[in-house]
């Protein structure tokens, strides 16, 4: 048996998020369908983060075991020529048999984007949250720095959340302006449940000025998710990257 590396890109948004789900489509039930037929076997897909319905991907990155003997060129082009339009096998290639594309990873990008302008943009409608009123991004990244660290993120952990403790921490947290859109930059080697959108929602709630920076910490403080502000729309929500050791990050 060979164990194959993939990486992955998709618009999540006709899909009930990666994990396999038994009424709605999941992105891990569709390459599992491919990966079979190519195969000729049933194929199990195990990947380094489980995004949640509607959120997109540019580098996931998932493993799966083969006898087939293909090369990884072959399982690029074989698996990108009979998957939906809206999911990309963008790299193949054969990793040692203990790898794991979720325990083996050391940290995850994800990028939140923010459309702050008067006026939509219908062609962004899938890929930011719209808000139109002005957001103050001094303050928004004001208050991010209380969240990097380790911490205790109940207040930031959704209902139904089954990871076994709530601590978590992030590495990174920026909060730009890049035109008309304000991107939310979050990293960490693993997050909670809509953790990343929760965060979101609260530090909007402080660029509208309806709270102050300080606002923040005392959320973290409370480990409460009723006193947080509300879950960022699923559609904002990309992950970017993932990293492994001994790898150079561009």
């Amino acid at each position: 048996m060979t164990r194959i590396r993939l990486t992955l890109a998709y618009d999540g948004a006709a899909y009930s998020g990666w994990q396999a789900q038994p009424n709605a489509p999941s992105i891990q039930q569709t390459i599992e369908a491919v990966l079979a037929r190519v195969e000729g076997t049933p194929v199990a897909l195990t990947a380094a983060g489980r995004t949640d319905a509607g959120v997109h991907a540019l580098g996931q990155v998932a493993h799966f075991d083969t006898a087939s003997g293909h090369d990884a060129a072959v399982w690029v082009r074989a698996l990108n020529a009979q998957l939906p339009r809206d999911i990309a096998v963008l790299d193949a290639a054969p990793v040692a048999d203990d790898f794991h594309a979720r325990h083996a990873s050391h940290h995850k990008h994800y990028r939140y984007r923010v459309l702050n302008r008067p006026v939509r943009c219908p062609f962004r409608r899938g890929v930011c949250w719209y808000v139109p009123v002005p957001l103050d991004v001094a303050a928004m990244q004001s208050a991010a720095l209380c969240l990097l660290g380790e911490h205790d993120f109940t207040s930031f952990r959704a209902s139904g959340c089954g990871a076994s403790h709530p601590r978590r921490t992030i590495t990174r947290l920026d909060v730009v302006r890049m035109d008309d859109e304000v991107v939310f930059d979050v990293e960490g080697p693993a997050f909670l449940k809509q953790m990343v959108r929760n965060l979101v929602g609260t530090l909007i709630e402080i660029g509208r000025g309806r709270r102050p920076p300080g606002w923040a910490a005392q959320v973290l403080a409370a480990r409460d998710r009723t006193v947080a502000g509300e879950t960022a729309p699923a559609w904002g929500l990309t992950l970017m990257s993932v990293g492994y050791p001994d790898e150079v990050e561009n």
